[in-house]
């Protein structure tokens, strides 16, 4: 890791940057708990673990004033009505904020904060979303075959608090309706009086 500037390139239609430092792979056994229908999830899962989600990552160091960066790819499918999605975090700095750019496919991402407030803001290509400080964040990809891809960057010292929503869930899921998606209640969601 070092202090240069930091360049690289986007090829189109895939996406995937020219280099990268780190590539994770998120596939479905990585979101058990995560869907509504357990039944169809561990179904699917039976089959095969399918890769739901890949991020590019580039290293720079993990401190205030630095900004991380990356590329975030949602696969198409779905398990039962819900879309896939990636596995949504707070980060562990709860008072900072991300910026998303989406480059290409269709999507929502879903947003609340602490006190169980919500949003679901549509992506598509050339939209910039702001999710301020103290929100928790996931991608669904709502798209029957295209990939859900976005830029993203975020304050270094942010860090991910993935185990809150693993817990308690997200207040909304992202169901296939007649009309692009459904929002929907989650009955896995645990009100903040519960938790």
């Amino acid at each position: 890791m070092n202090d240069l500037p930091l360049t690289y390139d986007l090829a189109f239609p895939q996406v995937v940057p020219s280099h990268w430092d780190a590539h994770l792979t998120r596939s479905l056994s990585n979101l058990r708990g995560q869907f509504r229908d357990a039944a169809e999830f561990d179904r699917m899962l039976s089959r095969e673990d399918s890769l739901v989600y890949e991020v590019y990552e580039f290293h720079r160091p993990h401190i205030a004033g630095e900004l991380l960066t990356g590329i975030s790819i949602v696969h198409p499918g779905r398990v039962g009505e819900e879309f896939f999605m990636t596995k949504g975090h707070f980060h562990a700095e709860l008072v900072t904020a991300e910026v998303y750019y989406c480059l290409k496919g269709q999507g929502v991402m879903v947003m609340e904060n602490p006190q169980g407030d919500w949003a679901v803001e549509e992506l598509k290509p050339g939209r910039v979303l702001y999710v301020p400080p103290c929100w928790a964040h996931r991608s669904v990809n709502t798209a029957d075959r295209e990939d859900l891809v976005t830029l993203f960057i975020y304050p270094g010292n942010a860090g991910h608090d993935y185990g809150t929503i693993e817990q308690q869930g997200f207040r909304k899921s992202i169901l296939a309706g007649e009309e692009k998606y459904v929002i929907a209640d989650n009955p896995r969601w645990m009100p903040p009086e519960k938790r």
